[in-house]
């Protein structure tokens, strides 16, 4: 496991994105090309930014990047140098004024994505429910700005509660799965649910 960890920690430092975890996306991206060019994408959770980054180069100039993070570590950083500029908001996405900071950029998305992660403590199953939280937030801002056929791509920790989560996807998405990444540590609880072709009303809303 160590040398596979290695690998793509490698692979990140030579491909120039800040961490690991972007092969988690361009995973999914390679199987179901879930990221398009021109598509308008919201990333929830974005530090350190390799998904924002990766997403970026996707979608190019006639595309736009939006990601939330409560930290501002990436403020002022550089977009994608052959990809869409890159807007961040410091922000929770747990208040209910995120979601108007980020219609104030962009009010419908082709695509949500969340590489979310509780800091975690001790328990792990304190730290599985943190993450049901955030991904089942991730969620709900999906269905506010979600285009109509948009995609929906999220990590959330296995366990408790995660059956409901993911039933509720399966309800707003024509196409909705469970994915281990490759990339991902097995030992992990972590998976990726993903929503393939928003499905879901909004009612007296324009898309």
């Amino acid at each position: 496991m160590k040398k596979v960890q290695d690998h793509y920690f490698k692979m990140a430092k030579q491909d120039n994105y800040p961490a690991r975890s972007v092969y988690k996306l361009e995973e999914v991206q390679k199987k179901y090309g879930i990221l398009k060019k021109g598509n308008k994408v919201l990333d929830l959770g974005c530090q350190p930014g390799s998904w924002s980054m990766y997403a970026a180069g996707i979608v190019g100039a006639s595309g736009q990047v939006v990601g939330v993070d409560l930290t501002d570590v990436m403020i002022g950083r550089p977009a994608s140098s052959a990809g869409s500029a890159i807007r961040f908001i410091c922000a929770d996405i747990m208040m209910p004024e995120t979601i108007t900071l980020i219609k104030a950029i962009q009010s419908r998305f082709d695509i949500v994505l969340s590489d979310i992660a509780p800091r975690t403590t001790s328990s792990k199953w304190a730290d599985q429910q943190r993450s049901l939280a955030l991904s089942i937030q991730t969620h709900a801002v999906a269905v506010e700005l979600l285009k109509s056929g948009g995609n929906y791509y999220c990590k959330v920790f296995e366990g408790e509660g995660f059956k409901d989560f993911f039933d509720a996807v399966r309800r707003d998405f024509r196409v909705a799965k469970i994915v281990k990444p490759q990339s991902s540590r097995k030992e992990s609880r972590e998976v990726f649910v993903l929503g393939i072709d928003y499905i879901g009303s909004r009612t007296g809303e324009p898309e």
